[in-house]
């Protein structure tokens, strides 16, 4: 099984200011929770041990949220507010946490090159940070990645989901070599045009790779911008011959990928119907502002 798992924060989160200005976009809320912690709660679930955040500027309220807060516990303590202490109870999710700075912002691919020191030789994953999977996190795909990965040798395992072919425009998309829900990948488009699209298959923000994947990080060329791409890299391994394969997100298994205002609202709005304490009353609220 996959044990480690290298989760890139370190974005500037531009298209969601001025409400990213001093706050990590990975931790704007999404209901209760922040969206890193969602992500968190997910990799936990799927037998992940240790986790390594990729993080850059003015990103320490991540590192602080996953610390434990003896002077807040003894607060809820002292007022008996048990149901407060309830919610705390991620601090003991039995990950070991460790962090490490992007110098600088040049893409995804750069990001993943920092966690070469913390994996090791040992294949790892790669969540996106700012991405959850399943409402509330609930999904075990990265448990079929990892099975995936052992079952087929493969150098790299890519989550993907259905979309819409005109939405094909705005993410990675695979060409898959062969059907159904686990598949072998020959090679990916970032942002084709939907008439160009090799098939409505999108990235879907977790990975699992071999370490191979460093020394190819090393050899992509910079693009336009001056970043190193994760697309590119994985070009590469399937163009060398290795193993790609693809892995579908089941119906259930939704991406909620926290990228704009619009996907903002639109997650923290269906989290928010879906919360069993305040889901009911939240929608009756909302009933009578969409009547008025």
């Amino acid at each position: 099984m996959i044990r480690n798992a290298v989760v890139p924060v370190a974005g500037l989160g531009t298209r969601l200011l001025p409400a990213t200005k001093s706050q990590p976009k990975e931790m704007l809320p999404v209901a209760k929770k922040p969206i890193v912690q969602y992500v968190v709660e997910e990799l936990a679930r799927n037998d992940i041990d240790r986790l390594l955040f990729v993080t850059g500027r003015g990103k320490h309220s991540i590192e602080n949220h996953f610390d434990r807060d003896p002077e807040l516990r003894a607060s809820l303590e002292r007022a008996k507010k048990q149901d407060l202490l309830d919610e705390l109870a991620f601090e003991g999710i039995g990950l070991s946490f460790m962090y490490t700075r992007q110098a600088q912002q040049n893409g995804l691919g750069d990001a993943i090159l920092y966690g070469e020191p913390f994996v090791g030789h040992d294949p790892f994953l790669v969540a996106l940070g700012d991405s959850i999977i399943g409402m509330n996190g609930e999904s075990d795909i990265v448990r079929r990645m990892s099975q995936a990965y052992s079952e087929r040798q493969a150098a790299a395992v890519i989550a993907v989901e259905e979309v819409e072919i005109e939405q094909t425009r705005h993410y990675g998309v695979v060409q898959p070599d062969g059907d159904g829900d686990v598949f072998a990948i020959s090679d990916l488009v970032e942002k084709p045009n939907p008439k160009d699209a090799p098939s409505n298959l999108a990235i879907a923000g977790r990975y699992v790779f071999a370490p191979l994947i460093f020394d190819m990080l090393r050899r992509v060329q910079p693009d336009k911008k001056g970043e190193i791409q994760l697309t590119d890299a994985i070009r590469m391994l399937c163009a060398t011959g290795r193993r790609v394969v693809g892995v579908k997100l089941s119906k259930r298994e939704k991406r909620y990928d926290i990228g704009n205002f619009a996907s903002y609202y639109e997650t923290f709005a269906e989290f928010a119907l879906a919360d069993p304490q305040y889901g009911a009353e939240f929608r009756e609220r909302l009933k009578k502002m969409l009547a008025e």
